[in-house]
């Protein structure tokens, strides 16, 4: 029989780049369940590259973030805007990537549901995979 299992949103994150992004994740046996947590001083300047994977449904807990769908070379990225307490489905195999505006407190977070499970995020006791476009700079 199939179990339950509870996801903290705020519990246990991981530190993935240094003064700058924490997170976690955990998987179903079909979703995946990821929570991504921007701070002060180096999460303003971290851009996710430009990805896809499966059908995803975001929802901006704190702060605010644009979602880009990257249509390629040549291209205007249109853009989508999402406040704290909105929440997106981005199409499966759609390429997109994001930007972040931290709160007043100076943080951002994010909670996303992805089907089929992101397997790229590695195993669950592990630092998620975040697709990002420029290595950050050493302090």
């Amino acid at each position: 029989m199939a179990k339950c299992r509870l996801f903290a949103i705020e519990h246990n994150l991981k530190e993935a780049v240094p003064g700058a992004l924490y997170s976690k994740h955990l998987f179903g046996t079909n979703l995946s369940v990821s929570v991504v947590k921007l701070v002060m001083p180096g999460g303003p300047g971290l851009v996710a590259k430009s990805h896809s994977h499966g059908e995803e449904a975001s929802l901006q807990v704190r702060g605010s973030c644009s979602v880009f769908l990257g249509l390629g070379e040549g291209q205007v990225d249109p853009e989508f805007p999402m406040q704290e307490g909105e929440a997106m489905l981005i199409p499966a195999q759609a390429m997109h990537y994001g930007s972040n505006t931290l709160d007043g407190q100076g943080v951002c977070m994010r909670l996303n549901v992805v089907t089929p499970p992101r397997k790229e995020f590695g195993p669950e006791d592990g630092v998620t995979y975040y697709p990002l476009k420029h290595a950050p700079k050493a302090s």
